[in-house]
């Protein structure tokens, strides 16, 4: 399969780390240096299914592609204000598609999961176009009290078609259950039967185990498709990583020993957007025209669970 449009939108709602800093003891002289946000985009008045639809009809747009000719809609999200129906029919039915549809939650890494389903349907005949849409608000999971993680996380949606081909090269996707690293819980509707704790908690994070796991895990899963795909780190041209941190990118970067040109960023603008994160990054990147035909394009992702996955792809 190949890629052959990109789509993304961001909430209009900037939040800087000065205006943080107005209700949080935290500052830019804080935030910034341990994790490269200057400020992030926060969903104010929108709804998360109205921009995850746009993202949509954008990537359908830059494809050439009307919804009529999808046969899979793949929708990434972790959390959103519908239990049901699944974020991905709410999408079909706003863009006018007909076709079967389906969520995922791997959270961070959703991207490179809803690529590795993707493929495999292209692999099996069933599919001859997909839709991939990345829509998330982890700004809704956090606590805003909590001043070490809710200066993380921006909203957004990002999306891409694909289409049949052999542009992409190799998938690797990991797992390694560490459920207490970084989690967020929550009480579900009561009955009269219910006698067990309940208790909701917003999004929990131990930073030092996260930034170890997504290191390791990141390096990890991109050296093993070099050596698989018998490619040196230098074959590559762009790196595209989960926009995270910028401690954590710039610690891949370094295993890797690549010059920084190759990694783009946006996490100094955007903050983490979870699955959308990489979509996001890829549209902004493809929209600047940095991208040339057959470049190639290395996107790994990694977030709770622990989960991780990486992609190698020609552009």
């Amino acid at each position: 399969m190949k890629i052959i449009g990109t789509g993304s939108v961001l909430p209009k709602k900037i939040v800087t780390n000065d205006m943080l800093s107005e209700f949080l003891d935290t500052s830019d002289a804080w935030i910034y240096p341990r994790t490269g946000i200057k400020y992030r985009h926060v969903i104010s008045d929108e709804k998360l299914e109205d921009m995850a639809a746009e993202a949509a009809r954008k990537a359908l747009e830059d494809a050439g592609m009307k919804p009529e000719e999808l046969d899979l809609i793949i929708c990434s999200n972790v959390v959103n204000e519908y239990i049901t129906p699944s974020l991905s029919c709410i999408i079909q039915g706003a863009i006018g598609a007909s076709c079967p549809c389906l969520d995922i939650n791997c959270a961070c890494a959703g991207f490179i999961y809803a690529l590795d389903i993707a493929e495999s349907h292209f692999q099996a005949g069933k599919v001859k176009n997909v839709l991939i849409v990345c829509a998330e608000e982890p700004s809704r999971m956090t606590s805003w009290k909590d001043r070490s993680v809710c200066v993380l996380f921006g909203d957004g949606a990002g999306a891409a078609v694909l289409t049949a081909g052999d542009n992409i090269k190799g998938i690797k996707l990991s797992a390694a259950s560490a459920t207490d690293k970084l989690y967020q819980k929550r009480v579900l509707e009561p009955t009269p039967y219910i006698t067990k704790e309940e208790e909701s908690i917003p999004l929990q994070m131990k930073g030092q185990d996260v930034f170890k796991f997504a290191v390791k895990a990141s390096s990890g899963d991109i050296k093993f498709l070099l050596d698989k795909l018998g490619l040196k780190a230098d074959d590559v041209n762009w790196y595209l990583l989960h926009q995270a941190n910028m401690r954590i990118i710039n610690s891949i970067r370094d295993f890797l020993d690549q010059p920084a040109e190759k990694f783009p960023t946006n996490v100094e603008s955007h903050g983490n957007s979870s699955s959308a994160s990489c979509p996001i990054l890829l549209d902004e990147c493809s929209k600047k025209g940095m991208f040339k035909p057959g470049d190639i394009l290395a996107l790994s992702a990694f977030g709770a669970g622990f989960i991780s996955g990486a992609v190698i792809l020609e552009w």
